[in-house]
């Protein structure tokens, strides 16, 4: 495969892309796909000296679709350091160090800034990382206030943690994220540094993806320990920030509103792909969580054990091809509440933003309109990420706020995208 971008020959492999691929890298393998097509239409361009060459092109401004819920957005970026851990994929680092990001609503949001997408320190190696030419796209502006002061509501906010894919990072469960902020709870998105493409943190510097190795059962299983106890430390860290204590390493400022605003009795779990996985690791090692949900994320045993805590799957379905066994043995030793979603004409990373950046970015970086379903399905990607906000929230307003919409019970016409399996 000379001359074909690493990434995009992942994403033709089809033992990599199973219905339920465990990776993370087949969220990369959408915008990396640009390369080769943009290296097929530079042929038919005339040289740059040319008099026929084209001006540099307007960057393409990528947007967010927008929540649809009542409540204004802040977001804040925290830098959490566990000293009881020595980092398990670098040990030159004396200590653990994550960033996390919380949404939530917002009493106002007059006087703070709109945050951007990815931080700015991490933009250059995100388009390095995907092969896309710098200044091409600038990438979107969320609809989130920087450290906003928090509404509590009546007596704090339900709590969803989030954790992303493999080789990804937490900006690209933004559009899921601000949905269920906007619906009134705090969540906590958390980058697991060194599993993670990219992660900014304070001062500038920018820790990437540094895992050594096949990415196979015995890495994934440790990637998973790993997740599972980042995890736990920061379930620890949100207690002390709801007693009022700034956790943040450098202490940088915090919305004075911050504490009292999670209600920690009421906490659940959401991931992608590996981070699927580790909200189902996560809630068998930790019963501070009360549900969770993977979104198309494969399981290892003893995850496949189950748990006695409400846990919803909810995966691609892009037609004919090999199903993941995994979720067959999770269903059958799952002994809690349970229930498992198709999203129709879908595909791995259906489940994150590029779902609807893609094709934005597509006629501004040469892509093919076949291209673009090879990586995001043949569904509209209004229809995917309406289907995608308004199941994930019947799920945690069941079992986080005792509030049934009936959405989970039988299949509906309003949502002909999404197949209820089981």
């Amino acid at each position: 495969m000379e001359g074909t971008p690493y990434i995009l020959a992942m994403l033709n492999d089809r033992r990599l892309l199973t219905r339920r691929a465990l990776l993370g890298t087949a969220v990369a393998s959408a915008i990396a796909s640009v390369p080769m097509a943009t290296a097929a239409s530079a042929q038919s361009r005339p040289a740059a000296n040319s008099p026929a060459a084209n001006p540099t092109p307007t960057p393409v401004r990528l947007t967010l679709p927008a929540p649809t819920g009542p409540h204004p957005l802040g977001t804040i970026a925290v830098h959490l350091i566990d000293r009881a851990r020595v980092d398990p994929w670098q040990d030159s680092r004396p200590s653990r160090e994550l960033m996390i990001q919380l949404w939530y609503p917002a009493r106002a949001t007059h006087e703070h800034p709109p945050v951007p997408w990815m931080s700015p320190g991490a933009v250059p190696f995100f388009e390095r990382e995907q092969g896309i030419p710098s200044g091409t796209l600038l990438l979107p502006t969320t609809h989130a206030h920087l450290a906003a002061p928090v509404d509590h509501g009546r007596c704090g906010r339900p709590v969803v943690l989030y954790s992303p894919g493999l080789h990804s990072d937490r900006s690209l469960g933004t559009a899921l994220i601000e949905e269920l902020a906007s619906r009134g709870y705090l969540v906590v998105a958390i980058d697991h540094t060194y599993d993670a493409d990219q992660v900014e943190f304070p001062g500038g510097r920018v820790e990437t993806f540094a895992i050594t190795g096949d990415i196979d059962d015995a890495l994934i299983a440790k990637a998973l320990t790993v997740r599972t106890a980042d995890t736990r430390f920061v379930l620890d860290q949100l207690t002390a920030l709801n007693a009022g204590h700034n956790t943040d390493a450098g202490r940088r400022p915090l919305p004075p509103t911050l504490a009292g605003a999670f209600d920690l009795s009421r906490v659940g779990m959401l991931g992608h792909s590996l981070g699927g996985a580790t909200a189902a690791a996560a809630i068998r090692a930790d019963r501070r969580l009360q549900a969770g949900a993977n979104l198309d994320g494969s399981l290892l045993p003893p995850v496949t054990a189950g748990t006695d805590r409400p846990f919803l799957l909810f995966g691609s379905d892009p037609g004919p091809g090999p199903e993941d066994p995994s979720w067959d043995q999770f269903w059958t030793s799952q002994y809690g509440w349970k229930r498992e979603l198709a999203l129709i004409d879908s595909t791995h990373t259906s489940f994150t933003d590029l779902e609807t950046l893609l094709p934005q970015a597509a006629p501004a970086l040469g892509m093919t309109p076949s291209q673009v379903t090879q990586a995001i399905g043949t569904l509209d990607p209004h229809q995917a990420i309406h289907a995608q906000r308004d199941y994930v929230r019947a799920f945690f307003d069941l079992h986080l706020r005792h509030l049934d919409n009936h959405l989970l019970q039988h299949p509906s016409p309003r949502y002909p995208q999404i197949r209820l399996l089981r």
